[in-house]
């Protein structure tokens, strides 16, 4: 075969995505004989086979191919793929050195070319690493503006995106989203090339995760599950993918699958060179082990975030919190928030600065963190965001003992988040409610609120909230009876078999027999009619 048919060939293979084919076919032929398209063409299967190195070295000589041939331009575009790359594999200083040489070229060239928009990509992400988001709003008018008047895909979504994602930080987050659902109208129509659209995809996921917009990271993660699933041989945006994917896992309570995909995300992170990364998928999975109550593990896991160079906060403070360290907590969190400013960003920190501060006895301090997220969450308008905003405040008034103030909020927490299908917050919210209906007296409402989120944290295997409701309902229970114990008696009451109540709590049938051995020792029957009996006459029925 000749060499412009095994090129065709190539080209081919990378029109259809498949990556490996065409970088095998690509690589064996004599870069001079490439031609510079063709090696951009390789740099880019390199990339998106998780191979950078071979990605730098392939637009290189495209960039000396169109420097030397006088295509200034061109080498202008090829340094600022080189940049990019290297500097998001964190070679920030080689990568910053390219990003000067492109600036040094076009300093020949007219003003208004559409690589200046490309170059403004590098100066925008400049403007966010200085906090100056104000001027990389700007920026990112710039870039649309080039995009618009060059008919650029890549620039008019990466103009778009950059605009949303700044006036989230802003607090401007309906104008923020507009933009960005706008920017993702070309990424999923499959007019923005490869490595912009998989950039593209895991800011929008992340922008959602980061205000709560639960609905729009479910959409969008299956999107970008679809659009990796379509390049079997793609390597970078599937670490964010798996770790978007645990995101959602955990928070519909599925926590085992949830700790499958995030030990895939660490893989594929450290497969592409991406510490940082990794470390945020670290941080995820000491979040999730920390609700199962695995504390050796949680910490460990923090610990390896950290080790990664991110930051396993507020979860290790609320670890530290479990574990009775409240001072350290305390400290942990005050640090945070004195430290973090923009409003996305804190509304990460004010669920667990209320939790912590109420503990601490700070009741000044976790109402004034929940008056600002419940303020936060209503001008950001996202469900699960004021679900955590009632529950804060209705927590504190539960503390302070504005009882009816609480059950409102509590029961809107409660509404939300069962709407939204997370159970393990809605069963917190339950824990809530059960307190505030027994310190109104009412305490059947209260025994059914703790039992209904006893059952819930039991099913999801978060051991420390069941331990929690258990120490709550059984505090007043006949016979010191504990929560499960007061189920299986309550069954046994309405003449149920032992499988029949296995089944119904999903238990053995030999754990059914123990806790009614248990049962019949603490209110002091031989037999489950008088078992039966006992319940009707203490009104368990």
């Amino acid at each position: 075969m000749g060499i412009v048919e095994e090129i065709d060939r190539a080209r081919e293979a990378f029109e259809r995505h498949e990556w490996a084919a065409a970088y095998e076919r690509l690589s064996h032929i004599d870069p001079d004989l490439l031609g510079p398209e063709n090696l951009s063409a390789l740099a880019t299967a390199a990339y998106l086979l998780g191979d950078n190195d071979a990605c730098v070295r392939a637009m290189q000589r495209a960039f000396h191919m169109r420097s030397n041939a006088g295509d200034t331009l061109g080498a202008v575009r090829c340094a600022t793929w080189i940049a990019m790359v290297l500097i998001t594999g964190g070679d920030f200083q080689v990568g910053g050195g390219w990003v000067a040489r492109a600036q040094r070229l076009l300093e020949s060239q007219p003003d208004d070319v559409v690589e200046r928009g490309y170059m403004l990509i590098h100066a925008f992400f400049q403007h966010v690493g200085n906090g100056d988001f104000p001027k990389a709003v700007e920026t990112g008018v710039e870039i649309l503006g080039i995009g618009q008047r060059f008919k650029d895909p890549d620039l008019i979504a990466m103009g778009l995106m950059c605009q949303g994602r700044c006036l989230l930080y802003g607090g401007r987050v309906p104008e923020g989203l507009a933009l960005l659902d706008e920017a993702m109208v070309g990424v999923a129509a499959g007019e923005v090339s490869p490595i912009f659209a998989g950039q593209i995809y895991c800011s929008m996921i992340e922008a959602c995760q980061e205000i709560s917009d639960f609905g729009r990271v479910q959409e969008w993660t299956s999107a970008l599950t679809r659009w990796c699933d379509a390049q079997p041989d793609l390597i970078p945006f599937t670490g964010q993918c798996a770790l978007h994917r645990a995101q959602i896992m955990r928070f519909h309570g599925a926590f085992a699958e949830a700790l499958d995909e995030l030990d895939l995300a660490q893989r594929r992170y450290l497969l592409l060179g991406a510490p940082a990364a990794a470390g945020l998928a670290w941080c995820e999975r000491g979040d999730v082990l920390r609700i199962r109550g695995d504390y050796s593990e949680a910490e460990a896991a923090y610990d390896r975030a950290a080790g990664h160079g991110h930051e396993p906060q507020p979860g290790l403070a609320l670890l530290w919190l479990a574990r009775g360290r409240t001072s350290t907590a305390v400290g942990a969190i005050q640090r945070l928030l004195a430290e973090t400013h923009d409003p996305v960003h804190r509304t990460k920190l004010l669920p667990a600065a209320v939790e912590i501060e109420l503990i601490a006895g700070d009741v000044a301090g976790a109402r004034a963190a929940a008056d600002e997220l419940t303020g936060i969450a209503s001008s950001f308008g996202c469900a699960a965001l004021q679900a955590c905003g009632a529950y804060a405040a209705g927590s504190v008034n539960l503390h302070t003992g504005e009882h009816t103030a609480a059950l409102a909020e509590l029961r809107r927490a409660s509404n939300l988040w069962s709407g939204l299908d997370s159970p393990y917050d809605a069963a917190r919210a339950r824990v809530q409610l059960g307190r505030v209906f027994r310190a109104m007296g009412d305490e059947e409402s209260a025994n059914t609120e703790l039992l209904a989120a006893q059952r819930a944290f039991q099913q999801l295997a978060a051991a420390p909230a069941a331990r929690e409701v258990a120490k709550l309902h059984q505090r007043d229970t006949p016979g010191g009876l504990t929560a499960r114990q007061m189920e299986v008696l309550r069954l046994v009451a309405t003449g149920k078999s032992n499988p029949q109540i296995a089944a119904e709590l999903v238990i053995s049938e030999k754990t059914v027999a123990r806790h009614l051995s248990s049962i019949f020792q603490k209110i002091d029957v031989s037999s489950r009619t008088a078992a039966a009996v006992y319940a009707f006459e203490h009104e368990l029925i």
